[in-house]
């Protein structure tokens, strides 16, 4: 028997191909050839004893068979006919909160399974959980945002009037700009989600919890987005995101991008979220708003998405999203870098982006008074006027260079 030769070729078979294999050899070594080919292959002498009987009936099997039917190690859920409702009750989501039961919100891994399983007398693997979980069902799934919560009854009115306002300005070659604050980011070497490329077994080392830098700080991203130019602004501020800030990015927007883009402008088309420093119901951002109007000339028209809706303006699938993907698995190390990852953002169909740092303080628990509320050259719009308003200068003026 060529050793070599025959273990080459008995790693190309199947078990049964193999047990029949072995049993062919021993055969043909005559005397003492099972207890050849077992020491030479390590295959037991019963295996090998099993294929020569099978040689000798002419068993044949079913296309695609290794074994006869019924043969081989039962199933689990043969063996253990209650292993399959135990599992079931350990994962139900109606059950994973009561007090009372071994595994609640957290006790779902396979491991963790496993072992409560056992603890009710199965003897089963870890890794013989998953394809019992498919069996009933179950998947891994991540959370999928689809809850918009309570829907205000004229939630579509608005988007109407909204497209309306839009429109007529863009029409009219009025400025129209959706606004936003994004997620607040911790400033150093702190895990940020998403990968990218680097050498094989050298990812980047950031620290192992996300406790806030007292020297370094958070990021604070404001942006602006112009809806008819494609292109952003991104304020990043690092005290508080408050209704100051968030007027103050815009007027920086308008000094610096705005009112070259659009000189014979007259007019400021705003939409923002219903909550935030933006928010409707926030008076310093109508008071901070009715500054800019004052600084500008310009008459701000703003209209705001109603409740539960921030996903539909126009920054979040414009702007933001792409900036996210931009630093995706990069460390936000400082605010150069937040600012660079910012301005070298774009998109396919040209989107540019402008980013600065704000450095100043904004303090928040600002209190204006009815007096000064009453001061806003403030005019509701006839439909949900406290969504849509606008707010026209204090005093005749022309926009200011």
């Amino acid at each position: 028997m060529n050793t070599v030769h025959s273990l080459m070729l008995a790693g190309q078979l199947d078990e049964r191909g193999l047990r029949l294999w072995a049993a062919a050899e021993a055969d043909a070594c005559g005397w003492g050839g099972v207890s050849a080919v077992a020491r030479a292959t390590g295959i037991a002498r019963s295996t090998i004893s099993r294929g020569r009987s099978e040689l000798e009936r002419g068993e044949v099997l079913g296309s695609g068979r290794v074994r006869r039917a019924g043969a081989g190690r039962k199933r689990l859920v043969e063996s253990d006919p209650t292993l399959l409702s135990d599992l079931e009750r350990l994962v139900d989501p109606e059950a994973r909160g009561d007090p009372e039961l071994p595994l609640r919100w957290t006790a779902k891994s396979l491991r963790t399974l496993a072992g409560e399983l056992r603890e009710l007398g199965h003897e089963i693997s870890a890794n013989s959980i998953a394809p019992l979980l498919r069996r009933l069902g179950y998947s891994l799934q991540a959370n999928r945002k689809a809850r918009e919560g309570a829907s205000h009854p004229d939630r579509d009115a608005q988007f109407r009037h909204i497209n309306q306002q839009v429109s007529a300005a863009l029409d009219a070659g009025q400025p129209a700009i959706s606004v936003d604050t994004k997620k607040k980011e911790l400033v150093g070497d702190f895990k940020n989600g998403g990968r990218e490329w680097r050498p094989k077994g050298e990812p980047e080392l950031v620290r192992t919890h996300d406790f806030k830098d007292k020297e370094l700080g958070k990021a604070i991203p404001y942006g602006i987005y112009d809806l008819a130019s494609d292109e952003g602004w991104v304020q990043v501020g690092i005290d508080h995101d408050t209704a100051q800030f968030a007027v103050n990015s815009i007027r920086s927007w308008w000094e610096h991008l705005g009112r070259g883009r659009y000189p014979k402008a007259r007019r400021l088309q705003i939409t923002a979220d219903c909550g935030g420093s933006n928010g409707n119901r926030t008076r310093l951002w109508k008071v901070e708003l009715q500054k800019l109007a004052d600084r500008t000339g310009l008459e701000i028209s703003v209209c705001h998405f109603p409740p539960g809706t921030s996903k539909w303006n126009k920054i979040e699938h414009r702007l933001f999203s792409f900036i996210s993907k931009n630093w995706r698995g990069r460390p936000l190390v400082s605010l150069e870098t937040i600012v660079n990852l910012i301005a070298a953002t774009t998109t396919r169909t040209g989107l540019e982006v402008y980013a600065r740092v704000d450095q100043r303080d904004y303090p928040d628990r600002i209190k204006v008074s009815d007096a000064q509320l009453a001061a806003v050259h403030l005019q509701g719009h006839q439909f949900h006027p406290e969504w849509n308003y606008t707010i026209k200068p204090r005093r005749p003026t022309h926009t200011k260079r």
